[in-house]
């Protein structure tokens, strides 16, 4: 059984954003909605009741029981079908929401929340969860284009391919055209061997264009046969990865990235360009881990 679509809230406005785009990935998958809170006040011992001298209804329990029943109701009026749960949990939110994407088919959070510090473009809690999270994470930063297309991130990378998987389950789902961009300079991309020891270590016009379109020909080989019906336009850019993502972002109802791709330091969880999206993109931002990874990111 598939696990359940979970969105972490907090009461801001950016996470009832974010409720509203859970609610429709839990209906797309026909899963399940489970809607969180990190209830941190209980850990620290302060106290959660009503004040003696304030309302009845008043303290930190009643408003944590109050800002997750408008949630729910917010979901449940967004995808009236979708079955709903609620849960409020004693905790901080990175701990939280990690120990949840554990079961999870995909977890949701907004850019940023109530404890967001002005001048910043994403939360702490984002970026935490899209690189140590056990499933899929995705932002809610900005809406998106709702009749654009479906961007994915090509590097080539063995951990870039769950995030290609990904991108075509949810360009089939919506109905969405599939747009694969990879992007490559002469500085990253790898040099073709010459033909043997005595020619000169270069490459001949155009054939480092033509490596990097194989490269992304080879990593969409067998999409087609598994997803006949979504439509996927090539987009090969000859430029800096961030830039052209962020650019393609304009248009896009979705951006998908994998965590870490091809040049990604050891020890690094998130790699820059998908850290750069969080932060930049112009559409909801999905992070997507290699299908195995061990404690330091690294692909098992």
């Amino acid at each position: 059984m598939s696990g359940p679509v979970v969105v972490g809230v907090d009461g801001s406005e950016s996470s009832l954003a974010a409720v509203e785009a859970a609610a429709a990935e839990a209906e797309r998958r026909g899963v399940g909605l489970r809607v969180v809170h990190a209830f941190l006040w209980p850990a620290l011992h302060v106290p959660l009741g009503a004040p003696p001298m304030g309302p009845a209804d008043g303290g930190l329990q009643a408003a944590a029981d109050r800002l997750v029943a408008e949630a729910v109701e917010h979901a449940r009026s967004a995808a009236p079908d979708v079955e709903v749960s609620h849960a409020v949990i004693t905790g901080e939110p990175l701990t939280v929401l990690e120990a949840q994407s554990r079961q999870a088919e995909l977890v949701v959070v907004g850019s940023r929340g109530m404890g967001g510090f002005v001048g910043l473009l994403v939360g702490s809690t984002a970026v935490h969860l899209a690189a140590h999270g056990k499933c899929p994470v995705l932002v809610v930063r900005e809406p998106g284009t709702p009749d654009g297309p479906v961007v994915v991130g090509v590097d080539g990378s063995a951990a870039g391919r769950r995030a290609i998987d990904f991108a075509f389950a949810e360009a089939a789902a919506r109905g969405a055209e599939l747009v694969a961009l990879h992007a490559w300079t002469t500085w990253n991309a790898p040099l073709p061997a010459p033909p043997d020891a005595t020619v000169p270590y270069a490459s001949e016009p155009g054939a480092l264009a033509a490596s990097e379109e194989r490269l992304l020909a080879e990593a969409l080989s067998g999409y087609g046969e598994r997803f006949p019906g979504v439509k996927v336009r090539h987009e090969l850019v000859r430029g800096g990865s961030r830039e052209a993502l962020i650019e393609a972002s304009r248009t896009a109802r979705l951006l998908v990235v994998g965590a870490r791709g091809r040049g990604g330091f050891t020890g690094l969880l998130l790699g820059s360009v998908s850290q750069a999206m969080l932060h930049h993109a112009h559409c909801p931002v999905a992070v997507v881990r290699g299908e195995r990874e061990d404690a330091d990111g690294d692909p098992a």
